[in-house]
């Protein structure tokens, strides 16, 4: 929802997508920010992620809301938990992947925005 120049997104609210298991909710599209970012919630399965990749246009923000997700940055690792922020500036190569046996929670932020219409594509609701 869009207000006085702004965006209003509560809990349950968002378009979502389903790409590989995984969930994302967009919280905020590009086409709401004109062009600036995307915002959107995603709940990774269990043992699911994406395969190493690189950004060339977006940089990517990424915030744990739950469970333990191992990113790979470049040859780095690191495990995320609730309350982590990663930042993964575009040319990095990059993955990340729900360690846990329970689904897992994160926020990530892709600026400038458009990301989110490449990556989900297939709608749920």
């Amino acid at each position: 929802m869009t207000i006085n120049h702004g965006i209003l997104s509560q809990l349950g609210d968002g378009d979502s997508y389903s790409v590989a298991g995984d969930v994302a909710t967009f919280k905020a599209t590009s086409e709401q920010t004109d062009g600036k970012y995307a915002l959107f919630e995603v709940v990774l399965a269990p043992q699911l992620g994406p395969p190493p990749h690189i950004h060339s246009r977006e940089d990517e923000a990424f915030y744990i809301l739950e469970g333990s997700i191992e990113f790979y940055l470049d040859e780095q690792t690191v495990v995320a938990t609730p309350g982590t922020f990663l930042h993964s500036p575009k040319g990095q190569l990059h993955s990340f992947k729900n360690i846990g046996s329970a689904p897992a929670k994160m926020l990530i932020l892709a600026t400038p925005g458009g990301l989110e219409f490449f990556l989900y594509q297939s709608e749920l609701k």
